[in-house]
């Protein structure tokens, strides 16, 4: 066990050496572009990524994140430098960072997130686009103004005067940082291990070499500039405080949810801890925005582009922020001198491609697919003329106007058609729309037959009361009325108006009857799913969006392996009363997991239960078995035989093992499996009893779980579920005893 432990540490420490030498790459002349973008002394950038690296890195609650300069405030901190001077800009810096720790203290990470994708994306392509016109001033040889539309004003006089020498190292930068990835061949494999930054500012150095060019210039270390009192008004000061805060924090935040999500796609074993813990990154982003204020450094962010690299890299544990921090510093104490031939304008070449990135085309789609395009595009457009927290504002506005307008914005027509009245109301049906409403139903007559269809995900309950008062009404007039949506199925009351009520099948459920025209048993079971479908949209939607909406952010990240048979009767959520992102489900017939060894055939359940052990990282593995499997009746019966080749057949034979330990077992007279509360009925349940234990068995001969289990962070677990009693019953191993689980009881699972 030790020895195992040493093995992986010591592999964790040589991926997160390899990965902190790319990032550190990486994050050197990113540093210096962003500091050259902000116009702050060039070694503010140095400071940021070292303390971002050192001091996020061992607080934060984001691993594998890689925290510095911060890009998404380039903007920001460059009208802070011009309005108020460097000293006072870090001091900002400093309160922004206690700003943070307060903010992680009060545990509001999670809340910061629910600001809208459109609005977040919308700032950063804004600050992205200031960022690029900026930059181009520099590559074209001139120096940029402090607002943007002075900037895009300026741009046709400096192309017209534009200096060669800045516009070829410029040119070679961006041209090199294109390229780089696609260079084809093992030559080219070989070179793009160098990052794309480097490559890119190395070429662009040694191009410029013999040309007179503005270059780096570091200063002494010894002439840091420590912070200063801001000189102007306390409203405007607490005004920058908040835009650095919240900037910085967004960013730090939407970061450490990327990089989270690219650590679970990337697999593989892993740091148990890599996963964000926001409130505590909130706190590791405040400390070092503290630290980087006081030794003269720029405001400090995670960053998407050195988290990326960093778990691409391979990166395991913190350790490869922290060593990238490491090499930062050790690089500007020892290698000024080669940084000092670095040209401006390559730093600027890199800044600008870095903020053209920053509007993606992707975010774009997304939104606008989603209908926030309005929101997205005046928060965009409001960062570049305004700033950033102008832009921010703007974009709430936006956002709250069209979602009470939608929420308003109601459609009520009448048609007839065969002597039947439709009442077809589009959109959300609130009180507001409840006047309209009964406009609309006055232009019903008195007994005839009436439909009144709804197309829209949301009903209050003035306009539900409204609708079944109407009905009822009508119907008291000799009339027929019925509530439906498009599909034909009938409205019922708001779940959100009452308790929690069981489930019901299709068959006994009034939302998902079928329609008249679904005459064939094909059609009648369209009718039943289309139907089951749309009851979910109009009822069940609405309370569950924003809860999938932050899962489809975030990933999932269950703790829970199920498996499970296929048997239609098994609702695993319904029985473990779990919901969207706590079990990792696996389902099939007789719920047998093969052991390793077997035909291909096996690769299905065999690849889910190693993505849950480790990928996901699932800290339970539960087998459930239950009454009246088919797949142990065929086992008994030998429905099934030996040598036959159906699929179901040769897959049943992975039963086979479970059927000889019953019968081994029986022949023994010892060590029978046993219910405790009541005799076992007969041999069937036996059989599915002894297959749970079979199972469990199996799964300790796949090596991912064996070693999960030996180190103690994965439990297996047996259960029992009789259908027609709705009764689970959980294993006790040792006493090869499955025990019920009864409503007072809350822990009885006995792990393996």
């Amino acid at each position: 066990m030790h020895t195992t432990l040493t093995r992986t540490d010591s592999a964790h420490w040589r991926r997160d050496l390899s990965a902190s030498i790319t990032v550190f790459l990486i994050a050197v002349p990113l540093s210096l572009g962003i500091a050259l973008a902000t116009g702050a002394p060039l070694q503010a950038g140095l400071v940021a990524a070292a303390v971002g690296g050192i001091v996020a890195g061992l607080l934060g609650g984001a691993p594998l994140q890689v925290s510095g300069a911060a890009t998404s405030l380039v903007v920001v901190t460059a009208a802070l430098v011009q309005r108020y001077g460097w000293q006072a800009t870090c001091a900002i810096t400093v309160l922004a960072g206690i700003a943070q720790l307060i903010l992680g203290t009060m545990q509001v990470a999670r809340a910061a997130l629910a600001l809208g994708p459109a609005i977040v994306h919308g700032m950063l392509a804004g600050v992205g686009v200031t960022i690029a016109i900026a930059q181009l001033h520099v590559v074209l040889g001139g120096s940029p103004d402090s607002s943007a539309l002075a900037n895009i004003a300026a741009l046709p006089a400096q192309l017209g005067s534009f200096n060669p020498a800045t516009m070829m190292v410029g040119a070679i930068t961006v041209a090199v940082l294109a390229g780089w990835p696609q260079l084809p061949g093992r030559t080219g494999k070989a070179l793009r291990t160098l990052p794309a930054p480097l490559a890119a500012v190395a070429a662009a150095t040694a191009a410029g070499a013999a040309i007179t060019l503005p270059r780096v210039d570091l200063p002494a270390w010894n002439s840091l500039v420590l912070p200063g009192i801001p000189d102007g008004p306390v409203l405007g000061t607490i005004a920058a405080v908040l835009t650095v805060t919240l900037v910085a924090s967004m960013e730090s935040l939407l970061s450490a949810v990327a990089v989270d999500k690219l650590r679970a796609q990337r697999g593989g074993p892993g740091d148990n801890t890599a996963r964000a813990g926001l409130n505590r990154e909130l706190l590791g982003q405040g400390a070092s925005n503290v630290v980087s204020g006081l030794l003269g450094g720029l405001p400090v962010a995670g960053g998407a582009i050195r988290g990326s690299a960093n778990v691409r890299a391979g990166a395991a544990t913190r350790r490869a922020a922290v060593l990238h921090g490491v090499w930062v510093v050790l690089c500007a104490g020892l290698l000024a001198e080669v940084l000092n031939l670095v040209p401006l304008a390559a730093l600027a070449a890199l800044v600008m491609v870095v903020g053209v990135k920053m509007v993606s085309f992707a975010h774009i789609k997304h939104v606008q697919r989603h209908r926030e395009f309005p929101v997205y595009a005046a928060t965009l457009g409001t960062v570049v003329v305004f700033g950033v927290l102008q832009g921010v504002a703007a974009g709430i506005a936006v956002s709250v106007y069209l979602s009470l307008r939608r929420l308003t914005h109601t459609r009520i027509t009448v048609t007839e058609d065969a002597g039947v009245h439709r009442v077809h109301v589009r959109g959300q049906l609130t009180f507001l729309a409840v006047p309209r409403l009964a406009r609309a139903f006055a232009q019903v007559p008195e007994g005839t037959s009436a439909v009144v269809e709804l197309d829209g995900s949301f009903i209050d309950h003035a306009a539900y009361e409204a609708l079944q008062s109407w009905c009822d009404g009508h119907r008291a007039r000799g009339g027929w009325a019925t509530l439906g949506d498009r599909s034909g199925g009938t409205v019922s009351e708001p779940a959100s108006a009452h308790a929690c009520r069981p489930w019901t099948p299709w068959r006994n459920h009034h939302c998902t009857k079928p329609s008249n025209t679904a005459s064939t048993a094909t059609g009648r079971a369209a009718g039943q799913l289309v139907g089951g479908l749309s009851a979910f949209q109009r009822n069940t939607a609405p309370l569950v969006r924003a809860e999938l909406a932050r899962l489809a952010r975030e990933g999932q990240r269950p703790s829970q392996l199920f498996l499970t048979c296929a048997d239609s009767r098994l609702v695993t959520s319904m029985i473990t009363s779990s919901g969207p992102g706590d079990l990792f489900t696996v389902r099939n017939v007789g719920n047998l997991m093969p052991p390793p060894g077997n035909d291909a055939s096996c690769d299905s359940v065999a690849a889910a239960i190693e993505y849950a052990v480790e990928v996901l990282e699932v800290s339970s593995i539960t087998v459930c078995g239950h009454s009246g499997c088919g797949a142990m009746q065929a086992l008994l019966g030998a429905t099934h035989e030996p040598g036959a080749q159906t699929p179901l057949a040769r897959w049943l034979r992975h039963g086979r093992p479970s059927l000889a330990r019953m019968q081994r077992i029986g022949r023994l007279g010892r060590g029978e499996v046993a219910l405790a509360d009541r005799p076992v009925a007969d041999d069937l349940e036996r059989l599915s009893l002894v297959n749970v234990m079979q199972q469990l068995d199996h799964l300790m001969a796949h090596v991912c779980v064996a070693r999960r289990v030996a180190e103690g962070s994965l439990q297996l677990h047996g259960m029992y579920f009789h259908v027609a009693e709705a009764q689970a019953y959980v294993l006790n191993r040792a006493a090869s005893t499955f025990a019920a689980v009864r409503p007072e009881i809350q822990e009885v699972l006995d792990p393996v």
